[in-house]
């Protein structure tokens, strides 16, 4: 059995990590400030004698003998990151560095989840590991790419200079239960919107690509990744590489929820990426590791997992409050 640290655990991803490492026989320690996390995500594993939660701020340092972090704390979809851009960014520093220096300490293997934004709005299609990426270093978005950019650093620097051993993952753009109703991650958003009738919000002309990923896959390819060999310490990519158009996903949702919703175009925001697909042959090649579950299965099992939302809609309603205002 080992000691597991879930930074952000009570997040989407995190929280189903938890559940996996739970699952597996291992003690769990999930660590979440509930900025943008929730209870309600690991209320189902409270009852476990090995799973602990502490309300904890990655940005001050903690000291916790484990054998294996998770750094997945930090705001991740837009709305969120963009609402605190400097908290954005010291989350993504200084959280690194705290969990960086607790696996030294503690002789543990640490991950940090990194993310596609890495790449910015890319000039090379399908993203390998080995593209340095096209980033707007001033821009909006920037908090967050930039903040996920500099902590891969740092885990490199640490790997280098003090022999950590580390593994960095950059996450592709993930979907499932659990999502956040008031999150404005556009599979999230064409979801809620189609099931309450409301018109469907598509930025630009909705050509853009996304490669979506569904959340069993991913955290498959995360736990695969963990448990890798040793010499696995260069960034793997784990995404769904079968690309889709906004617009094609969109027509997805209605199709699924035979919602007669309407589709409406607003502005591109600034420095939204116009494609975005992984390449995945490391994940092929060194975790034996690909997405099993197909678009329209992944959004069916989301749209049920809304639609059992909405029949707690004081649930749902205060949830959505509460994250329009972080």
């Amino acid at each position: 059995m080992k000691r597991i640290l879930v930074t952000g655990g009570a997040g989407f991803l995190g929280a189903h990590i938890c559940e996996r490492m739970l699952d597996s026989g291992h003690k769990v320690i999930c660590l979440d400030n509930l900025y943008t996390g929730s209870m309600a995500n690991i209320a189902h594993l409270s009852g476990n004698p090995r799973f602990e939660f502490i309300e904890w701020d990655v940005c001050d340092p903690i000291d916790i003998a484990v054998d294996e972090i998770y750094n997945f704390a930090c705001p991740a979809s837009p709305p969120h990151y963009q609402a605190d851009p400097i908290r954005t960014m010291k989350i993504s520093f200084h959280g690194a560095i705290n969990m960086l220096d607790l696996a030294r300490k503690h002789g543990a293997k640490v991950m940090q989840a990194s993310t596609s934004e890495i790449y910015g709005d890319p000039l090379v299609h399908p993203q390998t590991e080995t593209y340095w990426g096209n980033v707007n270093s001033t821009g909006i978005r920037a908090c967050y790419d930039e903040g996920k950019r500099a902590a891969e650093t740092l885990f490199y620097d640490y790997h280098r200079q003090h022999g950590t051993n580390i593994r960095v993952v950059r996450i592709f753009n993930t979907y499932g239960p659990g999502m956040n109703a008031g999150d404005g991650r556009v599979v999230s958003n064409f979801i809620v919107q189609a099931l309450g009738g409301d018109d469907l919000t598509v930025y630009g002309d909705g050509s853009q690509t996304r490669s979506f990923c569904y959340r069993d896959d991913l955290v498959e390819g995360i736990i695969r990744l963990m448990n890798a060999p040793d010499h696995v310490t260069f960034p793997v990519n784990i995404g769904n590489p079968n690309e889709f158009t906004v617009k094609q996903l969109a027509e997805v949702v209605l199709e699924l929820t035979q919602s007669k919703s309407r589709l409406i175009s607003l502005p591109l925001p600034q420095d939204d990426p116009t494609q975005r697909c992984p390449d995945i042959s490391r994940a092929k090649e060194f975790l034996d590791w690909e997405p099993s579950v197909q678009l329209r299965e992944g959004v069916l099992k989301t749209i049920a997992y809304f639609s059992k939302q909405r029949s707690e809609p004081s649930r749902l309603e205060t949830r959505a409050r509460v994250e329009a205002n972080v």
